[in-house]
């Protein structure tokens, strides 16, 4: 379950990306060692998570099925707000991850 705080942050976050008025699309592949995707712990295989340090993750949780990815079905990366301007990988995890409805 997300805490209020880690909510709070994780829209805040959203938010600002949206903002910032970046192209979602067809941008460069986001880095793991990039500062915003190493502090929501952003792995390109969603398998390599880190377990300990990322215990809300489960098997089954990748950028695909995250409510904030932009890419469409079938697509090996796609768009994400928390990365303007920056593609994740469709079997990617971060710590913002959010069940599609």
């Amino acid at each position: 379950m997300v805490s209020r705080r880690e909510f709070i942050v994780q829209l805040g976050l959203g938010s600002a990306a949206l903002a910032s008025g970046h192209s979602l699309a067809q941008g460069a592949m986001v880095a793991e060692s990039d500062a915003q995707a190493a502090a929501l712990g952003y792995k390109a295989d969603a398998s390599k998570a880190d377990k300990v340090k990322f215990p809300k993750y489960a098997a089954g949780q990748l950028c695909s099925n995250c409510s904030l990815y932009l890419g469409k079905p079938g697509d090996a990366a796609g768009g994400c707000p928390l990365f303007a301007g920056k593609q994740v990988a469709a079997n990617g995890w971060c710590s913002a991850w959010t069940k599609k409805s």
